[in-house]
Order: structure tokens, then C-alpha cells, then sequence
């Protein structure tokens, strides 16, 4: 997308330039709408549960600038020869399951027929353009709190080589499912500067983004990373995806370790997640309100993670 020529436009507020988590076209004076897209092949074996996961990544999207959705389409790959049509049938419920939670409505879809199970959603969401929250703002001495806890890569992987025991599988997949639309409205709520969420290219990935986009540095303590517990013990080259390795290549071209932290815990960092949490930055005579209103609306994970700086000669300044 950044090689091709924009085409101007007045009510494009965030479009493909950039490093935003959807796209934004203003509708009136007070109200945006925010789209974007994923889709992937099957996490986990339960198609139903694949349906959830799908959907609340796409979605995530939406709750990371604030948005509420409204509509989703169906975007579906299936081998129709080689499985029952019974197996996509789950899918879709499950994922409409997780857009009835949000609030939204499924209008139908597209399909085709592939030689692989690939499976997501293209979402909606409407906005209120002064309440709106992108990556893009990020102040020096702001908070930054994670939502989720990291390690669904390394679950995932672990688990296609039936090396994952089943309470942490659990526990991820719980994780997976679970949507982002408390840790948003606590978010909006508390006034929040930016925010991203947390997928595929990891934590130091989605930080660098932020700290790009928003000219500043971003300081990360390795020390209060929350970890699905459990986890730790899959930080092997064993169970690391060629997304780990990928993301480390990225982030380590403007990241620099202030103090280097234990190797368990320096994986995480780089482990690409699926439908992970948000990162919020916010001021930090907010954030203890920010940390109370997600324990109060049941996301228990939330934890100041690091801060912003001025900006420096890198993106990232990781600490032990």
C-alpha cells in the first residue's frame, strides 16, 4: 500500500499511509466510520472457536481508535472437496457470535473455494471524530499499559506440534476470544492519548509503529510484561513462528537494550499475537484511574508496561 499514489480526498481523516490500525472516512461534521480487514488459517481445531478468535481480531481494530462496530462481512477460503460443509457452518457461527457481543450485524460475505481453510472479517465501526484515538499521539511522559497478556504465538505453534498442555492452550484461547471493547470504553473513558492493539507483529512491532508515528521514543520494561501463566516455558526456539524471527528483524533496526533482560522474557517482546491486547498511552495522573476502571469492567490483565520519552535515535529502549 505505500507504493501506490493516494487519491485525494477531504474526508479521508486516516488512510493507508502511515501506520494506522484502520481507516477512517468522515461522514458529517461529528461522526467518522473506521473500517479494516483480517482474515487467516485456522489457530485451534474447534472451528467454532476459530470463528471467535477471527472475529474479535478483526474487530480489535475498531476498539484500538475507539470505535464502535456495526457491521462485519464474512471473507471465507474452504476446501469444499476435502471437509464438510458442516466445519465452515462452525466457523461462521462462531464468528457471528463474537459480532453479536459487539453489538454488530453480520450482512453476508464471500467465499471461495481454496485448498486451505482461511477465514476473517471485513468490519465497521462508527466513531466520533473528537473522541477518535489513533497511534499517531503519543505524548512524552505518558503511561503505557498492556491489556492482554502476551504468548499466543507461542501457544499456537506448541500446539500444532501437540506440545501445548491443555489449561495454558485454554487460557490463550480464552484470551483470543475474548473482545476489546471493555479495555476501549475504559480507554475513552480515561481520556487516553493513543492506543494499537497487539497482533501480528508483537509487541515491539506495534510499539515501534506508535513510537514512528508519533515522533517520540517508547521505554518498555521486559520485568512487567504480563505472560500467560505458564508461558514461559514455551520461550524455546522450539515454538518460535517465522513471525517471531520476522518481527525481531523489524524492531530491532530502531530498538536498543538499555539493560538486557532475561531470555524467557526478551521473547515475548517479538512473539506475534492474535487478537492480543491494546496498548494504551495515557497520562500518568490517569492511569491508575485507567488500571481500576479495567479491573472494575473484568480485564484483569491490564499493567503499566513502560512509558514515552522525547524522541531519541531509536524507536525502543528496552529495559530488563
Amino acid at each position: 500500500m505505500q507504493q501506490l499514489t493516494p487519491t485525494p480526498n477531504a474526508n479521508v481523516l486516516v488512510g493507508p499511509d502511515g501506520f494506522s490500525d484502520a481507516g477512517v472516512y468522515r461522514i458529517d461534521e461529528d461522526t467518522a466510520i473506521v473500517q479494516s480487514i483480517d482474515y487467516f488459517p485456522p489457530l485451534v481445531n474447534d472451528p467454532f472457536l476459530f470463528g471467535q478468535i477471527a472475529a474479535a481480531n478483526a474487530l480489535s481494530d475498531l476498539y484500538a481508535m475507539g470505535a464502535r462496530p456495526i457491521t462485519a462481512l464474512n471473507v471465507v477460503c474452504f476446501p469444499d472437496k476435502h471437509l464438510e460443509l458442516s466445519v465452515l457452518e462452525a466457523i461462521l457461527n462462531g464468528g457471528a457470535d463474537r459480532i453479536k457481543a459487539a453489538g454488530a450485524a453480520v450482512l453476508g460475505g464471500h467465499s471461495i473455494r481454496d485448498e486451505e481453510v482461511k477465514f476473517g472479517l471485513s468490519v465497521t465501526g462508527t466513531v466520533s471524530i473528537k473522541a477518535m484515538v489513533t497511534n499517531r499521539a503519543a505524548k512524552p511522559g505518558d503511561a503505557l499499559v498492556l491489556t492482554k497478556p502476551l504468548g499466543t504465538g507461542l501457544v499456537t505453534t506448541a500446539n500444532r506440534k501437540d506440545q501445548c498442555l491443555p489449561a495454558l492452550l485454554d487460557a490463550a484461547c480464552r484470551s483470543m476470544a475474548t473482545l476489546n471493547d471493555r479495555a476501549s470504553d475504559a480507554m475513552l473513558a480515561c481520556g487516553a492519548s493513543a492506543a494499537t492493539d497487539i497482533t501480528g507483529f508483537g509487541l515491539a512491532g506495534h510499539a515501534r509503529e506508535m513510537a514512528d508515528a508519533s515522533g517520540v521514543t517508547i521505554e518498555l520494561d521486559a520485568s512487567a510484561l504480563p505472560i500467560l501463566p505458564g508461558c514461559e516455558a514455551l520461550a524455546d526456539e522450539r515454538y518460535l513462528s517465522r513471525a517471531s524471527h520476522s518481527n525481531r528483524a523489524y524492531a530491532s533496526s530502531s530498538l536498543t537494550y538499555e539493560s538486557q533482560p532475561d531470555p524467557p522474557r526478551d521473547v515475548f517482546l517479538y512473539d506475534p499475537q492474535t487478537s492480543g491486547g491494546l496498548l494504551i498511552a495515557i497520562s500518568p495522573d490517569r492511569v491508575e484511574t485507567l488500571l481500576e476502571q479495567c479491573r472494575s469492567a473484568d480485564v484483569p490483565d491490564a499493567v503499566v508496561v513502560g512509558r514515552v520519552s522525547e524522541r531519541r535515535d531509536v524507536a525502543i529502549v528496552v529495559r530488563a
